[in-house]
């Protein structure tokens, strides 16, 4: 091995400069690094990367390759188990002195032993090595690397490994950086614009026209509330009220594109007809789950100091534009139109009216469903009066999407 080891340095270093840039997949990176070094002889039988993130949720990734068959994308989320394990980890010596650290597995435990090592020495390992691998921005990743093999791995082997991290963390920081750019886009300008944006739609003015049910939910007695809780309660109070219809529209297949103070605007795009009845239904079912979380957030509430939460949900449909809107230096990718101005009008007369679910007659007419009509009203800013509909019994789980009302169908009779 002493006079391949350059040679099968070479061949990976060739390849993380070529073929490997284009690796999205970490998976697939590791998976292809493992073949091109037992191709040439080096006995790894297992390679993890450890990555820390930029993520709202997710603290670090893992992509993990074993000779066994295992082949695994890790994520992991901040606890007090895994902080205890990364204090008796080889990684926290690789990430705070961006050292390596070397473990020969002996068949027997060993005292002051890392936390990984008894599983390892389980799986029949007898050395594993990790090595820092230096990002541009100054920061340390890791990679592991462990085999089998009786005598563990030479020096000549090691040096191959060594030989390759910088290459490695190139092509490593290159998936890194767009699977960042990603999330980040998601977190904050939700995943069909975070999509857009990457593909180039990023100009002023950029966009289409899209049709799409516009869910818009207003919280009840925000002014007051924000007034009298302390800054600490306060935020915790939003996120509990923006948590629960967040999680309710993504369960439907919608996406939440704005808060806006204590409002939040949600979309669930169609392209014909069959899809917007589909839409409108998922809109609602979301608009249900919504009210029932909040419910169960209210009777979990045993702090005076916090309020119950309330809110109205208004549900319109229609043609808007999707796309940036902004100054030349600051854009926002959302929906404008009449059909979201509407759906912002009707959640405010769901206040005035105290109704927690307001819909239009467009949604109505595309569910074909008019037997919840509640009543016709002036709203700022449209000349026509709009007819809108509702029923308490909307709202229960073994209830019909279209509620058949008789007060109801007697008042739009009339």
């Amino acid at each position: 091995m002493v006079l391949e080891a350059p040679l099968l340095a070479a061949n990976v270093v060739q390849w993380l400069y070529s073929e490997a840039v284009g690796r999205q997949d970490s998976l697939e990176l590791v998976e292809e690094l493992a073949t091109h070094l037992r191709e040439g002889g080096l006995p790894v039988d297992r390679i993890t990367t450890a990555i820390m993130l930029l993520h709202p949720n997710v603290r670090a990734e893992a992509a993990v390759w074993e000779s066994s068959g295992t082949r695994e994308l890790r994520r992991y989320i901040g606890s007090e188990e895994l902080d205890e394990r990364y204090h008796n980890s080889p990684l926290k010596a690789v990430f705070t002195e961006s050292q390596p650290v070397r473990c020969r597995i002996a068949p027997e435990p060993e005292p002051g032993e890392f936390s990984v090592i008894p599983d390892l020495r389980g799986e029949g390992y007898t050395d594993y090595i990790a090595l820092p691998m230096p990002f541009s921005d100054g920061s340390t990743k890791a990679v592991t690397f462990a085999t089998k093999a009786p005598s563990g791995f030479s020096g000549a082997q090691i040096g191959v490994l060594e030989s390759i991290i910088r290459p490695l963390g190139i092509v490593c920081e290159l998936a890194t950086l767009k699977r960042t750019a990603e999330t980040l886009l998601d977190t904050y300008v939700g995943v069909r614009a975070g999509s857009k944006v990457l593909n180039g739609t990023v100009k002023r003015g950029d966009g289409e026209w899209i049709s799409a049910v516009v869910s818009f939910a207003d919280l009840r007695g925000f002014t007051r509330i924000s007034n009298t809780l302390p800054a600490d309660k306060l935020i915790k109070f939003l996120n509990q009220y923006f948590g629960a219809m967040t999680v309710a529209v993504e369960a439907h297949g919608g996406e939440v594109l704005k808060y806006i103070g204590d409002e939040i605007m949600a979309i669930f795009p169609y392209s014909n007809e069959d899809e917007a009845e589909d839409a409108a239904k998922r809109a609602l079912l979301a608009a249900r789950q919504t009210i029932r979380s909040i419910e169960e957030i209210n009777q979990a509430n045993i702090c005076l100091e916090t309020p119950d939460l309330s809110v109205g949900i208004a549900l319109h449909a229609g043609d808007v534009f999707f796309g940036n809107v902004g100054s030349e230096t600051r854009l926002d990718f959302t929906v404008i139109g009449p059909v979201v101005n509407m759906a912002a009008r009707i959640a405010e007369l769901a206040k005035d009216l105290d109704l927690e679910i307001l819909v239009s007659e467009v949604i109505a007419d595309i569910m074909g469903c008019r037997g919840g009509l509640f009543g016709e009203y002036q709203v700022k800013g449209f000349d026509d009066p709009v007819r809108v509909y509702s029923s308490a019994s909307a709202l229960r789980d073994n209830a019909s999407l279209c509620p058949d009302n008789t007060a109801m169908r007697a008042l739009e009779a009339n």
